[in-house]
C-alpha cells in the first residue's frame, strides 16, 4: 500500500492538472461559441454552392475544360484539415484514420496539409506532403482558402495531380463532429443530378463555357475549402471542450479515490501508533 506521503503528492499533482483542464475547458468554450456562430452562418452557402455547381455541371454535357477532364496524372491530392494542437480527444486521429481507410493508394497520394497534427501522423504512415499551410487553421479567412485553392488548382492544371479530395470534420452540433472525405475534382454527379439533367435542357454559357468555368470552378473550390476550414475550427474547439470536461471529471473521481485512500492510511497509522503505545505501557507495568 502506498504511504501517506505518496498519496498526498499524487493528489496534489492531480489537483494541479485539474486546474489546467478546467482553464482549457473554459477557453475552448469561449472559442467554440464564436466558431459555432461562424460555422452556422457559413454552412448554408457552403452546401448550396456544392449542390448548385454539381447540378449545373451535370446539365452541361461533355465539355472540354482542364478542370473537368482527365489530365492523365495518377496522383491524388487530399487537402487534410486537422489542428496544430492536441488535447482534443479523437479529433485529429479520426481524420487521419479516414484518410488511411479511404482505399486510396498511399504511393499515389499527395497531401496538402492544414494542421501540424495530421501532417505528423500521416507522414509517419508513409504519405508524402506536397504543401503545408498549417498556420491558417488558427484563424481561417476566405483569403487563406483562396491561397490553398490557387495552389491546388495550379498543380491540377500542370498535371501534377489528377484528382482533388478534401478531408475535414463536419460540425453538426456541439457534441457531434463527423469526419468527411469529399471529392472536388473531377466533379462527380449523384443519380439525382443526372436524372434532373436528363429532364431539363442543357446549360448555356455566356460568353462561352471556358471563360465561365474559369471563374466558377475556382470560386466553387475556394468556397468549399473556406466552409471546411470554418467547420473544422468549430469542431476542434468542441472536441477540446468535451475532452477537457471529461479530463476534469476524471480528475475529480481520482481525487475522491485518493482522499479515501489517504484517510484509510491515516487511520491505519493512528491505530498502529495506539497499539504500540498500549503494548509499551503493558510491558512497563
Amino acid at each position: 500500500m502506498a504511504s501517506m506521503r505518496d498519496i498526498k503528492r499524487r493528489k496534489s499533482s492531480i489537483q494541479s492538472t485539474q486546474q489546467i483542464t478546467k482553464a482549457m475547458k473554459l477557453v475552448s468554450t469561449v472559442k467554440l461559441q464564436k466558431a459555432k456562430a461562424h460555422a452556422e452562418q457559413t454552412d448554408p452557402y457552403f452546401q448550396y454552392m456544392y449542390r448548385t455547381v454539381t447540378s449545373m455541371l451535370a446539365r452541361s454535357g461533355n465539355m472540354d475544360h482542364p478542370y473537368l477532364k482527365d489530365n492523365g496524372s495518377d496522383k491524388i491530392a487530399i487537402v487534410v484539415i486537422t489542428s496544430n494542437r492536441g488535447l482534443a480527444g479523437g479529433y485529429n486521429t479520426n481524420i487521419t484514420k479516414l484518410v488511411q481507410g479511404s482505399g486510396l493508394p498511399v504511393g499515389q497520394v499527395e497531401l496538402y496539409t492544414i494542421g501540424t497534427k495530421g501532417k505528423e501522423i500521416l507522414e509517419r504512415k508513409g504519405y508524402q506532403v506536397a504543401d503545408d499551410k498549417s498556420d491558417i487553421i488558427e484563424n481561417p479567412t476566405y483569403k487563406d482558402a483562396m491561397e490553398v485553392c490557387d495552389k491546388v488548382l495550379k498543380d491540377y492544371e500542370e498535371g501534377k495531380i489528377g484528382q482533388i479530395y478534401l478531408a475535414y470534420t463536419h460540425f453538426k452540433n456541439t457534441v457531434v463532429h463527423q469526419p468527411k472525405l469529399m471529392k472536388l475534382l473531377p466533379v462527380e454527379f449523384s443519380d439525382t443530378d443526372i436524372q434532373s439533367a436528363e429532364k431539363n435542357l442543357l446549360m448555356n454559357y455566356e460568353p462561352n463555357e471556358r471563360d465561365a468555368l474559369d471563374l466558377i470552378i475556382p470560386k466553387y473550390v475556394t468556397s468549399i475549402f473556406y466552409g471546411a476550414l470554418v467547420e473544422a475550427a468549430a469542431s476542434e474547439n468542441g472536441a477540446r471542450m468535451q475532452a477537457m470536461d471529461s479530463a476534469t471529471s476524471n480528475a475529480e473521481d481520482m481525487i475522491s479515490d485518493l482522499s479515501l485512500k489517504y484517510n484509510r492510511a491515516r487511520q491505519g497509522s493512528i491505530t498502529q501508533e495506539l497499539t504500540e503505545i498500549i503494548a509499551g505501557a503493558e510491558a512497563i507495568s
